[in-house]
């Protein structure tokens, strides 16, 4: 068995773009349009997946079980309802908090701030859960995240 991808329905693909790849960092690596069906299929993977599964420069093509995350866009809108029992997605990070910092600074709220220097959620446009875990050991318990409290629901 192979994993292949993780979907997320997504409402607005720019705002979901620019959350996923300017602020997570990952990368599109193959875009499917189908007018028959009305709906659109963005897959995004890290770069750091890609070059461990031997993925080099622009490739659009990912070997079986590379892990991506599958945006799809319906063209006819629906109205799609969160429930916690879908969980979240979850990404090890080389620095929580630099990246933390970066989604904060583009306005995404931090609903579960890293105050142990180890792990924080953030949410998508869409409502879905992003888990946030520090690569290898915690990093020292920093401000201004060890102060902040958890807002909303994560």
């Amino acid at each position: 068995m192979h994993f292949l991808h993780t979907m997320v329905r997504v409402t607005d693909i720019d705002a979901s773009l620019k959350f996923y790849c300017d602020g997570l960092g990952l990368k599109e690596v193959r875009r499917t349009e189908n007018e028959e069906g009305r709906f659109t299929l963005i897959f995004l993977a890290s770069r750091e997946d890609m070059a461990k599964s031997g993925v080099i420069g622009e490739s659009k093509i990912l070997p079986k079980g590379a892990p991506m995350i599958e945006l799809t866009y319906n063209w006819d809108p629906e109205t799609y309802s969160t429930g916690r029992n879908f969980g979240h997605i979850a990404y090890e990070v080389q620095d929580v908090y630099a990246l933390c910092g970066r989604l904060a600074a583009m306005g995404y709220v931090i609903h579960r701030p890293p105050r142990d220097g180890r792990m924080a959620f953030v949410k998508s446009p869409d409502g879905i859960s992003i888990e946030l875990l520090q690569e290898g050991e915690a990093l020292e318990p920093a401000e201004p995240w060890l102060s902040m409290e958890n807002t909303g629901s994560w």
